[in-house]
């Protein structure tokens, strides 16, 4: 018996809907201060030219470098080094934008401590902590990289087992409201004081989502004006959604990270700038190179 050719071809796209994909952006949001950049976007339904905003927090660069590779992500954000290693390895995701500025600081109870407790030796806080002290040579600490994560690093502060800390926000503020004998004793986000900040975090887009380019920005530039803005608020909503503990964020938190959406094609000059100072410093982190002008998204 003959089956007619229009019944095969109903039973096949029957058989075959649209992929759930086509109708979502999908965004990979690392857990920490650049969540606070997203704030207003979690809040609320948000659809970009006619697509779904799905936003996933991820809780470390790794996993979030693991859904790039295989393709997993319209949007993604991340540390600048993660972004530019792996483009320069064919990972084809460029830069979108910039929404924070700088996020960390030494802290501690001694500003001539003889010792700085860092975390993360050939990371942004490592080597962000060498080029500022190479550039304040009266102060010459040992670097002690005992500590394998931001938060022991914050529990042996607190507990007097460390005296002077390099950490990021949130902990800089919970560290400053828990302890009244710990101060901030450098900034080291700015190489000068009129610069706008490091831009340590990357928002990275797929090529599907190239055409979302000029809504996305739009959106992201209002997100970060709302966290800015209405810090009470973004931290409402980030206690809500379970990104932050209670408590663990305030005011103080949201203005130390500097948030500001800086588009790729304006912020290129501050990311080559900080990744010249990468690459001096620590090649491997950045794959052994700069990347090229294709790194940096710039509208049409």
């Amino acid at each position: 018996m003959k089956i007619p050719v229009c019944f095969l071809l109903c039973l096949l796209f029957a058989c075959n809907p649209a992929r759930k994909e086509d109708n979502i952006v999908r965004v990979k949001l690392l857990r920490g201060p650049s969540a606070i950049a997203f704030a207003q976007l979690m809040d609320t339904s948000v659809t970009v030219n006619g697509k779904l905003l799905q936003i996933e927090v991820v809780d470390s660069p790794e996993l979030i470098q693991a859904h790039l590779i295989k393709g997993e992500a319209e949007l993604a954000v991340l540390p600048m080094l993660s972004a530019v290693n792996l483009y320069n390895k064919g990972v084809n995701y460029p830069l979108l934008g910039c929404p924070l500025w700088g996020t960390l600081y030494v802290v501690g109870r001694d500003s001539t401590s003889g010792v700085l407790h860092l975390f993360g030796s050939g990371t942004s806080p490592d080597i962000l902590t060498r080029y500022y002290l190479n550039n304040h040579p009266e102060w010459k600490p040992e670097l002690n990289y005992t500590f394998g994560s931001a938060r022991d690093l914050f529990t042996g502060l607190l507990s007097g087992t460390v005296q002077t800390a390099v950490l990021s926000e949130p902990f800089v503020s919970m560290a400053l409201k828990k302890d009244s004998t710990v101060r901030l004793v450098a900034d080291l986000n700015r190489p000068d004081p009129d610069a706008q900040g490091f831009a340590q975090t990357a928002i990275v887009l797929s090529e599907r989502g190239m055409q979302m380019q000029p809504t996305l920005d739009s959106l992201l530039r209002a997100s970060c004006r709302f966290a800015v803005e209405q810090p009470d608020q973004a931290i409402r909503i980030l206690e809500e959604k379970g990104i932050f503990a209670k408590g663990m964020l305030t005011e103080s938190s949201i203005h130390r990270c500097r948030i500001d959406y800086v588009p790729a094609c304006r912020a290129k000059e501050a990311v080559q700038n900080l990744l010249t100072i990468i690459l001096a410093y620590e090649p491997k982190a950045l794959g052994g190179k700069l990347p090229d002008d294709t790194f940096f998204l710039c509208e049409h």
